[in-house]
């Protein structure tokens, strides 16, 4: 429960620490005293975005920390998952700054909006005018069954599935996709592949081709270069292999009479018979090579293959070429293999819609056991706030798929009046049925989830006499099991505060600010007098104030 807030230059309020209690209270004051300005500062400690036109004075922060106590309410799981300290009396507070940017700290740990949120509301409700709208959202309507119903573990079964089944769903629809642009290219693929696989190319080919290229290109200078190395070598006037023949015949003569003359004549020996081999070998080599412009053409034809297929591509090698032409080959494998693909994932999301289908009915199940519950609470309540005709209904189809709520289709019908025709709330219910319809759906709510704390922000609007009364003692029941705060100009439900603040402006030397100020039993006597009779307090109406009270 909330049990402690302080608001630091916020709006009209220079300062304010306020202490709660638990039970029923009341807060009252003039229109314009500041009491919207005080649930604006609360609802900066449930997340809604701020800005620094909220601060008073311009030059300072504003600051505002509520205290609440969450002994019963197993939120240390959430302390763990974000890593901020628990302590069942736990401090949440929001700064903004000059600049407009905003802090958040829970325990002095700083946290995140997100977490803020998160934290908050589960703590806090708070029901604004605004908020009776939310009766005519479906949405809204679903989340009060299943409140009622209390089924949060089947609910997580079910969206645990559901989130496995839509992303099946979402990748069976990427794999189609893909197929069909993939179908399209099909025709373009299988021709590269076609014209890659009859270039039968070969790694080295090109390199080895040029090579060749360079030499029939060169087949003249090759010819008379190995003719005239041949003819220095064996057919010279002074052959080079007879004069080396000559040098080492000299040299062995006298090989024995000379130092290394042994080795000498064997180096010479050897130079011989390796320059008579490569004599040899130039003579065939130049009877080999010859011109041939045939060769010379189909070498360039190939050529002239490898680089068009390889300017197409934008690769310079044929290992790129190869590479794509297995890239090409796959992707084709790759529609061939579609069907197959296709089929496992839509046996998988058989198999999945079959699980779904189970959990679905079970939390189907768990709603339509608290329908007749709902309807009949609620009625109850409609007839005690002087409905004594109002029919409630809480209709249920079925949806033709799977959604993430499961396949039920809540909508909360009503009629006000005897024999009248059960529509959609928003048609048929004016702005006095709305407040007194949503406090009996509020009750019903406290009362199924041990929410903390429920603020009533002017619910009973539209309401006045016996039937705000009748409100008052609801909200008395209510916070016999929670905290409950309720804003209010009715001193019918004023008078059934336990405990009653008054919220009223004070004019300084400089400027006017808001202040708020636990009344004791005199000075509730005196509040409620004047709200039933204005500034002019009659003994009657000090009177009517003090029965209220009892």
């Amino acid at each position: 429960m909330l049990y402690h807030l302080s608001i630091t230059n916020y709006a009209l309020i220079d300062a304010a620490q306020i202490d709660f209690n638990s039970g029923f209270t009341v807060i009252t004051g003039e229109t314009g005293a500041g009491k919207s300005i005080m649930l604006g500062a609360l609802s900066l400690l449930l997340g809604q975005r701020s800005d620094s036109s909220v601060i008073r004075d311009k030059e300072q922060k504003c600051v505002v920390e509520a205290g609440f106590n969450l002994n019963g309410y197993g939120l240390e799981p959430l302390f763990i998952r974000e890593d901020v300290d628990y302590d069942i009396e736990t401090l949440v507070r929001r700064e903004i700054l000059p600049s407009g940017k905003s802090r958040a700290f829970v325990n002095d740990t700083p946290v995140t909006l997100n977490f803020l949120k998160e934290l908050s509301q589960r703590l806090i409700d708070i029901h604004s005018q605004h908020e009776n709208l939310l009766l005519g959202n479906y949405d809204f309507q679903l989340a009060v069954v299943d409140t009622v119903a209390d089924n949060a573990q089947e609910k997580l079964n079910y969206i645990t599935e559901y989130k496995a089944y839509r992303g099946l769903i979402k990748e069976r629809s990427r794999l189609v996709d893909l197929n069909n642009k993939q179908q399209a290219d099909r025709d373009y693929w299988e021709f590269q592949c076609q014209q890659l696989q009859e270039a039968q190319l070969r790694e080295e080919e090109q390199s080895e081709l040029e090579r060749e290229l360079e030499q029939l290109s060169h087949v003249e200078e090759i010819k008379t270069a190995l003719a005239l190395a041949n003819l220095l070598l064996t057919e010279n006037d002074m052959p080079v292999l007879d004069g080396l023949h000559q040098i080492h015949h000299e040299v062995d003569k006298i090989s024995n009479y000379l130092d290394g003359g042994q080795e000498l004549s064997g180096r010479l020996q050897s130079v011989y018979i390796e320059l008579k081999d490569i004599a040899r070998d130039l003579g065939e080599r130049a009877v080999g090579v010859e011109f041939d412009p045939q060769r010379i053409r189909m070498v360039q034809d190939r050529l002239d293959l490898i680089y068009s297929l390889q300017q197409k591509h934008h690769v310079d090698s044929n290992q790129a070429l190869l590479e794509l032409l297995a890239e090409l080959e796959g992707q084709l494998a790759g529609l061939d293999a579609f069907d197959d693909e296709l089929a496992a994932l839509n046996k998988s999301i058989a198999e999945k819609e079959l699980i779904l289908q189970k959990l679905a009915e079970m939390l189907s199940d768990s709603r339509k056991k608290v329908f007749v519950t709902i309807q009949k609470t609620i009625e109850e309540q409609l007839a005690g706030l002087g409905m004594p005709n109002a029919r409630f209904k809480v209709d249920h189809r079925l949806s033709d798929a799977f959604t993430e709520d499961g396949v039920d289709l809540i909508q909360f019908l009503f009629s006000a009046n005897k024999n009248g025709e059960l529509c959609d709330i928003p048609k048929v219910v004016s702005g006095g049925e709305m407040s007194r319809l949503m406090l009996c759906i509020k009750s019903l709510l406290s009362s199924a989830k041990g929410l903390p704390t429920i603020i009533f922000d002017e619910i009973d609007t539209g309401v006045s006499g016996e039937i705000a009364d009748r409100m008052g003692r609801i909200m008395q029941e209510m916070a016999q099991n929670i905290q409950v705060i309720s804003i209010t100009h009715l001193p019918q439900i004023a008078g059934k505060g336990q405990h009653h603040f008054k919220v009223f402006k004070r004019d300084t030397d400089h400027q006017t600010i808001s202040e708020i100020r636990l009344l004791d039993t005199e000075g509730r006597v005196l509040e409620i007098a004047g709200m039933l009779s204005g500034s002019e307090l009659s003994e009657a109406a000090l009177s009517n104030a003090k029965d209220l009270m009892r």
